[in-house]
């Protein structure tokens, strides 16, 4: 027999008070109401009240480079003594510098506080891993340009994380390698600077030169050519990019236009190396290379300025002169210049066609709040204090970074302006601040490293001795690419 609605009315409502019954009894309360009273948005902000919780220690999770290096020690010192007053310690998280949040934090792992790039900082908005932060309330806040800020947005326009230092590609070369007759021979324009350090076309030669001259027991540019953070910037030059328009990542720009044609540069340097270029060798031993006069010239980024400085310094101490003296000499020897511009044919035999800008990919790296932490107002204090003007003036004097502030990247001038140059007038490709940059590293690193190694085949055995094939190459790793994100997720 069918039941009547007033019957199915009297069931409801004894359902509805049962469960408000139990939702008071169990406290099943927090759920907020649709209805019309329910008009103020939630405070994203409300975990930073500004009262500082005491007696507490802060997990901070910096750069491996800094640690090393001794300026983490420095900070922590110098935090620890500011904010001793009210119990709040720092202390090294002691973890691998790439920790994985997402899944260290929800279990307790994780740091409170965390420095790294900005693509890896831009994973975790996505899981509500890190706190949005009120970065108005900061010191550095007026002294960081708006460029800098906008990598640390969200798809929500909230801020995740506090610009620290500009990562750019930058050129590493001994000014004691330099052939005596340099300034008649590599100086065509006469500005007083080396060809081969301004001109990818020039360095290329340069680096012949000395292989040639040594037996092959010297090299003059030596770089990991598998590193697509590196090397990407080839693909850049001539009109490749990651993502297409507002970061549309079904739109994975790496074949695009031009792009093979800085394929076919990387293939073209890996001729002038040996096949320590292929992985990882280059970058782990060209500090001790370039002290010991085995490589003339790298890439990488300012902030491992001083362990070049290191090795070279003690190089020279080896050599019989003292650790004041070596220090001078080898911060006079040691040179940092921006990256050289590329033949616009992507030829570098070609020394005499027109040049273009080599764009490169950079970052923006600097601290986040974990969404884990018991402390975010302690938190918080740290990450403003870590980025005041003197603290970041001692990171420089320690690593050699390039500051996100304008005042300390004013007061250093030198490299600091070469980087911000490069950025202003869109040299610098700033690594996508999205989850699906994650995906791009592996394809693209499998390809370059299988194009570095063509020219160490057997002839018969070469895979990228055509603009087709390393088209094809491309076009393969891009669909990667785009798999990894949308069709394997």
């Amino acid at each position: 027999m069918k039941k009547t609605i007033p019957a199915i009315t009297a069931h409801i409502l004894a359902i509805a008070l049962l469960l408000l019954y139990f939702g008071g009894v169990f406290g099943v309360r927090n759920i907020p109401s649709a209805g019309p009273e329910s008009t103020e948005a939630p405070d994203i902000y409300a975990r930073f009240t500004g009262e500082l919780e005491h007696n507490v220690t802060l997990r901070v999770l910096e750069n491996d480079t800094a640690v090393r290096q001794g300026y983490f020690a420095y900070l922590l010192e110098a935090f620890n003594a500011e904010y001793a007053q009210y119990g709040i310690v720092a202390v090294d998280a002691n973890m691998d510098e790439y920790s994985d949040l997402e899944n260290d934090g929800p279990y307790g792992y994780g740091p409170d506080v965390l420095y790294q790039a900005n693509d890896q900082v831009m994973q975790y908005p996505e899981g509500k891993h890190i706190l949005p932060l009120p970065v108005d309330r900061l010191e550095c806040f007026a002294q960081v340009d708006e460029s800098a800020w906008e990598v640390y947005a969200a798809a929500d326009g909230l801020i995740y994380g506090v610009p620290v230092n500009i990562q750019a590609p930058v050129l590493y070369y001994r000014k004691d390698m330099l052939p005596e007759n340099w300034e008649q021979d590599w100086d065509a324009n006469q500005n007083g600077i080396p060809d081969f350090t301004e001109d990818w076309s020039e360095l290329y030669a340069y680096s012949q030169q000395i292989r040639e001259e040594s037996g092959g027991q010297k090299f003059g540019y030596m770089k990991s050519l598998y590193d697509v953070y590196f090397a990407s910037g080839y693909l850049f030059s001539y009109g490749g990019y990651v993502f297409g328009e507002g970061n549309d990542t079904k739109d994975i720009g790496f074949a695009a236009k031009g792009a093979v044609t800085g394929a076919a540069i990387i293939r073209q340097l890996a001729t002038l190396m040996n096949e320590d270029c292929i992985d990882v060798t280059v970058t782990s031993t060209a500090y001790s290379k370039i002290a010991s006069g085995e490589y003339f010239a790298t890439m990488t980024t300012p902030d491992v300025y001083t362990l070049f400085l290191r090795d070279l310094q003690l190089a020279y101490q080896r050599e019989g002169l003292s650790e004041s003296d070596a220090l001078q000499k080898a911060t006079e020897n040691l040179i940092v210049s921006s990256v050289p511009t590329l033949p616009a044919s992507g030829d570098l035999t070609d020394r005499s066609g027109p040049r273009i800008p080599c764009k490169m990919m950079g970052g923006v790296n600097g601290y986040a709040v974990s969404s884990y932490t018991k402390s975010p107002n302690a938190a918080l204090a740290f990450v403003d204090f870590a980025t005041q003007y003197e603290c970041l003036l001692q990171r420089n004097a320690y690593l050699g970074i390039t500051p996100a502030r304008r005042d300390a990247a004013d007061a250093i001038g030198g490299l600091t302006q070469i980087v911000n140059l490069a950025l202003a007038e869109g040299n610098l490709i700033i690594m996508p601040s999205v989850r699906a940059t994650g995906q791009i590293w592996i394809p693209m690193q499998t390809l370059f490293s299988d194009i570095a190694k063509d020219p160490f085949r057997l002839p018969g055995e070469q895979k990228y001795t055509s603009m087709e094939a390393l088209q094809e190459g491309l076009e393969k790793a891009s669909r990667q690419v785009y798999d990894a994100i949308w069709t394997l997720q």
